[in-house]
């Protein structure tokens, strides 16, 4: 999963079709033409392996590609770098055949030797991939067979070992091999993918364009996809320029909140030279979430954090800035998921419950001063802390819930920070509490990335330390079990601790997909069933 700096999930192919009947691509879509589009802000680097947020993925599912890719319809896997494949009858070796004709953006050939590399690398520590490595760490070895041909062996049962590798980036081992070089690379990218990366230009934008000797771009199977002859990706944070810079037609395609879509997409030019959609969709929804740093004693009290939930009046920002139109999430992934446990219910604003919570933790207002306080090692301390967030849209929210907090007694600062610097302090550990989101990541839930307490490291994605060791045993046995049905089972418990835990404030999911497009492009469908489909996008000849 890639971190978001919003609560709406940044990502170009998001979206179960509003229509009944399946989606299906154009394959006599008309070809050239140029998209714009808004990634809402700028990835600090393009690194291929070494980068973790939603911007930066956005690029490469452009400029990179895999092995094999899901089928926005279907979710099946299709071929890509590969043309086939072959899995053992044990399901632990996995042998894939490379197409001949596959070049990176250099002119250079795809070899055995790059998928080979492009799996190391993830074990590289120097190349900082502990985001990675829980999904990787199943695969004993990656060996090449001959330049076509790579074989794949598994040193355990984990069920998303197949997976991970068929979905693998694949990156060029002679631009990437210099560990310390390639780090310097922060606006380069270099893959084989359908586009190749044209400019960089810091707080402006990127272009891509088209890769005139793409392999597959002859392929039945990816017919009617990538019709564009370049795509521009601007960097707008704020909201109002995004829907102005929308409405002039210098953006072919834009998330919206729902807020937006009911309030200010209304009357010219909107149904005219612009449209917006609401859709539903079977795709994974992200939640937006404030997570509170466990490595401060403040925080390390779970009847603290329940309470700290309890402040949020999320009904309310439902009402007032969503319109109804989200659930209120209730633990660790999205809740119409069937990893999400039925039993766990929606913390709700209740800030009695609160009060109690904070006395049994031994927060009172002793001093009568507004402010709970506690003595902690023979001095008395205040409940105060500070909560950093990246987006300036989602200020509204923490203004309501400073507002709340500081009603039951605690005095919370809000810090907006640029996206560079929000991530360094999280890098650093060096904050209190944190607004982030999460993107919707895949059907098949695997928590460990951000929840067990080995990624509880420097890069990893579990910045906030969480670690509780019944959730660790559970993540493990999991991981190494076939049976879905067990699984389900085994995660389903997994989500019932961390909710009960309350290490973040789960926000919400979203019912819809909201956006937006301009009139100069057409699409099949307004969704697929796993997607929006923004990648079978043309231009209205």
């Amino acid at each position: 999963m890639k971190m978001m700096g919003q609560f709406l999930a940044l990502v170009l192919v998001v979206g179960l079709s509003s229509q009944a009947l399946a989606a299906t691509p154009n394959e006599n879509a008309p070809q050239g033409g140029v998209f714009n589009l808004n990634l809402g802000g700028e990835p600090p680097t393009l690194h291929p392996v070494s980068s973790t947020d939603t911007y930066a993925s956005a690029v490469q599912s452009y400029v990179m590609d895999s092995l094999l890719a899901r089928d926005t319809e279907t979710y099946e896997w299709k071929s890509r770098i590969a043309e086939k494949w072959e899995i053992s009858k044990d399901s632990k070796t996995f042998t894939f055949h490379l197409r001949k004709n596959v070049l990176f953006h250099d002119g250079k050939p795809v070899t055995a030797e790059d998928v080979k590399f492009s799996f190391d690398a993830i074990f590289e520590p120097a190349y900082q991939a502990a985001h990675l490595r829980p999904y990787y760490e199943g695969i004993a070895k990656v060996e090449v067979v001959d330049p076509q041909t790579v074989k794949v062996t598994a040193k355990d049962t984990y069920f998303k070992n197949f997976d991970v590798i068929a979905g693998l980036t694949i990156i060029p081992k002679h631009i990437y091999g210099d560990v310390e070089k390639s780090k310097k690379m922060t606006r380069t990218l270099i893959g084989c993918g359908p586009y190749s990366l044209d400019k960089f230009e810091r707080g402006q934008l990127i272009t891509l364009k088209k890769f005139d000797k793409w392999y597959a771009k002859d392929d039945k199977t990816w017919k009617g996809a990538y019709n564009f002859a370049s795509i521009n990706m601007r960097f707008y944070k704020e909201e109002a320029v995004i829907l102005e810079r929308a409405k002039k037609g210098d953006l072919d395609y834009i998330s919206l909140r729902a807020e937006s879509y009911v309030k200010k997409t209304e009357g010219a030019p909107w149904g005219k030279t612009i449209f917006k959609h609401k859709v539903e969709n079977s795709a994974p929804k992200s939640y937006g979430f404030v997570g509170w740093n466990l490595r401060r004693e403040l925080f390390q009290d779970k009847n603290v954090r329940v309470a700290l939930a309890h402040l949020m009046n999320r009904e309310e920002m439902n009402k007032k800035f969503r319109f109804g139109m989200a659930d209120l999430a209730t633990g660790p992934t999205y809740v119409k998921s069937e990893y999400a446990a039925k039993s766990v219910k929606p913390i709700l604003f209740d800030p009695k419950t609160a009060t109690d919570l904070f006395a049994k933790a031994g927060w009172k207002d002793t001093d009568k001063d507004g402010v709970l306080d506690k003595t902690v090692g023979g001095k008395k301390t205040s409940f105060k802390f500070t909560l950093i967030h990246p987006n300036k849209d989602n200020e509204k929210y923490w203004t309501m819930y400073r507002e709340d907090l500081k009603k039951a007694g605690v005095d919370m600062e809000i810090k907006y920070l640029e996206w560079n610097s929000f991530l360094k302090l999280m890098d650093e550990g060096n904050f209190d509490a944190v607004s982030l989101g999460w993107g919707g990541g895949d059907i098949t839930w695997d928590p460990k990335q951000i929840w067990h307490s080995a990624s509880a490291v420097p890069g990893g994605s579990n910045f906030i330390y969480y670690k509780n060791p019944e959730v660790d045993k559970l993540i493990d046995e999991a991981r190494q079990t076939q049976d879905e049905k067990k699984r389900i089972k085994l995660l389903n418990n997994v989500y019932e601790k961390i909710a009960a835990d309350a290490p973040y404030v789960f926000m919400f999911n979203d019912k819809f997909d909201f956006y937006a497009n301009s009139a100069k492009v057409q699409m099949p469908a307004e969704t697929f069933k796993y997607g929006v489909g923004v990648d079978y996008w043309w231009t209205k000849q």
